[in-house]
């Protein structure tokens, strides 16, 4: 045997961090979930290059310098072939310097905010739409339903602020006035003070934005503890998760959400990803399962057009690829930005999530107004 056939034989070695620890271990998981599909799925079509693809995750413990580490350590020590992204925007950002330093391609399936990419980074390409339109569809549909006001209760993290940003915009450009914006960094133990404040102003619609799945129960709970009514209610953006209604019950009833990608959604090879998810891992895919799946078919599809692993000819390839994935359309800008995913916006009617907007794609039409509380 050749030293050149013995080599075609070794694994092509993928480097990722995982939140697979920490406040952000349930989205982690999931995301790790998608990456070993796509590798069983790549493995079992003969891999690329005549190789096999093989992942090297280690647990980043949701901690962005933790991350950046093991990055380092995946580049340098292990000498990784390739890397792909962590999960989500925060230790996305901590960790893009270290694969621009080490001049390395990586997707990035979960980061969706774009001031990430407005640093002049070279190797960093974006799989989601950008945080800032995820109110979008809320927002319009509360415009053509005659609502005039909304307010606005965030976590401040990198994710929610780009939510906030994109909202206030939004809101404008649709007729609608943003009349209470309140930002906070601890997570309170009641949300009572703020809900209270939130009362007062008397909106029409209320987005609760935070990266903490906790908080989004919390603030739902307490809304009707104090039967505190809005017209309409976002809890962005785990409010689309099927443990949202495992945990809320009737409380998540009405309640919507923007989200990056739901099962129904009639993109190619979209049915069949679910089927072997469920097979696969005995619970159903979340939207990051399908955003990082989706990212290593990208990585993979980019290694088989060059022919190799060199990160100028994959990122030239990806600049340029318009592509249609489980997870939706694919295209970037000339900096890796996402230009061409959409974001979907669904409600939990009778326990079942229904897609309401935009009309291209929807599964049902929303259930309008929002009954009181006591009514449900």
């Amino acid at each position: 045997m050749t030293p050149s056939v013995g080599l075609a034989q070794q694994p092509i070695r993928i480097g990722a961090t995982m939140a697979l620890t920490g406040e952000s271990a349930i989205q982690g998981g999931y995301c790790r979930e998608g990456y070993l599909l796509c590798q069983k799925h790549v493995n079992e079509k003969g891999g690329v290059l005549g190789r096999q693809i093989e992942f090297v995750i280690y647990d980043d413990a949701s901690n962005g310098k933790t991350a950046a580490g093991l990055y380092e350590k995946l580049i340098v020590e292990d000498k990784v072939d390739a890397v792909l992204g962590p999960y989500g925007s925060a230790i996305t950002e901590a960790v893009a310097d270290v694969n621009e330093k080490h001049r390395k391609l990586m997707i990035a399936p979960t980061a969706a905010t774009t001031s990430i990419w407005e640093k002049g980074r070279r190797y960093l390409i974006m799989v989601t739409a950008p945080a800032e339109g995820l109110a979008e569809g809320l927002l319009d549909l509360a415009a053509r339903q005659g609502l005039k006001t909304a307010a606005v209760i965030q976590q401040d993290a990198l994710f929610t602020n780009a939510i906030t940003k994109g909202a206030r915009a939004l809101a404008k450009s649709k007729g609608l006035e943003l009349i209470f914006l309140e930002t906070y960094d601890t997570s309170p133990e009641d949300f009572s003070d703020l809900l209270h404040k939130v009362r007062t102003a008397k909106p029409d619609v209320l987005v609760a934005a935070s990266i903490r799945f906790g908080d989004l129960l919390a603030i739902t709970r307490k809304m009707r503890e104090l039967d505190l009514n809005v017209g309409m209610l976002a809890a962005v953006p785990y409010g689309q998760v099927s443990d949202y209604y495992t945990q809320l019950g009737k409380g998540a009833e009405f309640v919507y959400s923007g989200s990056f990608w739901e099962p129904g959604l009639a993109y190619p090879g979209n049915r069949e990803f679910v089927v072997a998810y469920e097979k696969e891992f005995n619970h159903a895919p979340s939207n990051q399962s399908a955003a990082h799946y989706a990212g290593c078919q990208l990585l993979v599809d980019a290694i088989r057009r060059t022919g190799g692993l060199d990160s100028e000819k994959l990122r030239e390839a990806l600049l340029t690829l318009k592509a249609k994935t489980v997870f939706g359309d694919f295209a970037v800008d000339e900096r890796g930005c996402q230009v061409a995913h959409k974001f979907v916006t669904s409600q939990w009617q009778n326990g079942k999530k229904v897609v309401v907007w935009p009309q291209a794609v929807t599964t049902g039409k929303a259930r309008l107004p929002t009954p009181m509380w006591s009514m449900r």
